[in-house]
């Protein structure tokens, strides 16, 4: 799907100041802005809520004047720079045309728009506007590659059923593993222990803490099985090994999807990455950017 553009050509007709780049990164949990000037520099930062237009558009474009002005404030701006300011959307939940157009009128001050999702910013930021692809270690995990100006996703499906390689899964794997050795099926080790400590050694308090568990509650485990990974845990390691073998196994997509590189980000990626096999390793990189400064370069496509 072609990227949304808006702009008003009516603006700056008796202004002549340089005109100003506005990035957002509106995810489902926050949105980000960067604000910046023509040579590049970063003129101010904000951040707010939630600014997926699916869960709500008023909500979402709200949280996103709401980051705007924080930036705005940090640099120093004033309401009347909103007629030069130039921005550049990336936001979850604007993948079908509805919520686009309705993003597109919902009535921005701006000079100018350029939307498109969250995954495109993050890809335009990992290779400063070049062809390439991410893999987001999270909470969750997702796939995406920019081609020649086309992103495709791959996985993100949502826990459990599918973000292989995140937070969520690596924590879900290593209390299944604890549990076992808890009963004897498997081998105990450090990692298990504290694991099932933390249920105060009771798999009946772990069922009812899975009741109510969410994605997060299962990724919050994961700092546990990190900390043992560098003491040489034996399951911990396990544990790491099949999470880079998960994200190797959508870094090969992606590759054959014709990505000759693929940044990982997100909290796990920098774990999982000494651990990738061997030939997808020359394949992994570190992102350039984040997706603020992807979104930076797209407003500066608007100029």
């Amino acid at each position: 799907m072609a990227s949304a553009l808006l702009t008003n050509s009516a603006v700056n007709t008796t202004d002549h100041k340089q005109p100003l780049f506005l990035g957002v990164d509106g995810g489902g949990t926050s949105c980000r802005a960067r604000i910046a000037d023509l040579d590049g520099s970063i003129l101010g930062e904000g951040f707010s809520g939630s600014a997926n237009p699916r869960t709500g558009l008023d909500s979402a474009c709200n949280a996103i004047m709401q980051a705007t002005r924080a930036a705005m404030a940090q640099a120093g701006l004033e309401e009347n720079d909103f007629g030069r300011m130039y921005a550049g959307l990336g936001l979850a939940g604007v993948n079908q045309q509805k919520e686009r157009d309705l993003v597109l009128g919902w009535g921005f001050p701006f000079a100018g728009i350029f939307l498109e999702t969250d995954a495109f910013a993050a890809c335009m930021g990992a290779f400063n506007g070049r062809d390439g692809a991410i893999l987001i270690l999270g909470t969750g995990s997702c796939g995406a590659s920019l081609i020649d100006g086309e992103v495709k996703t791959l996985g993100g499906w949502g826990f459990p059923i599918s973000d292989h390689g995140s937070g969520a899964s690596l924590g879900l794997a290593a209390i299944r593993y604890s549990l076992l050795a808890h009963e004897g099926m498997k081998e105990q080790t450090p990692l298990s222990l504290a694991i099932m400590a933390t249920f105060d050694h009771s798999p009946e308090q772990a069922v009812a803490w899975q009741d109510s568990a969410l994605p997060r509650d299962y990724g919050s485990y994961g700092p546990l099985v990190i900390e043992h990974l560098s003491k040489g845990d034996q399951l911990a390691e396990q544990l790491i090994r099949e999470s880079a073998e998960d994200a190797a196994m959508m870094i090969r997509v992606l590759y054959q999807r014709g990505a000759n590189q693929c940044a990982l980000v997100g909290g796990l990626s920098e774990f999982v990455m000494p651990w990738l096999p061997e030939d997808v390793a020359a394949i992994a990189t570190l992102p350039q950017g984040d997706a603020m400064h992807g979104a930076l370069l797209m407003a500066m496509k608007l100029f």
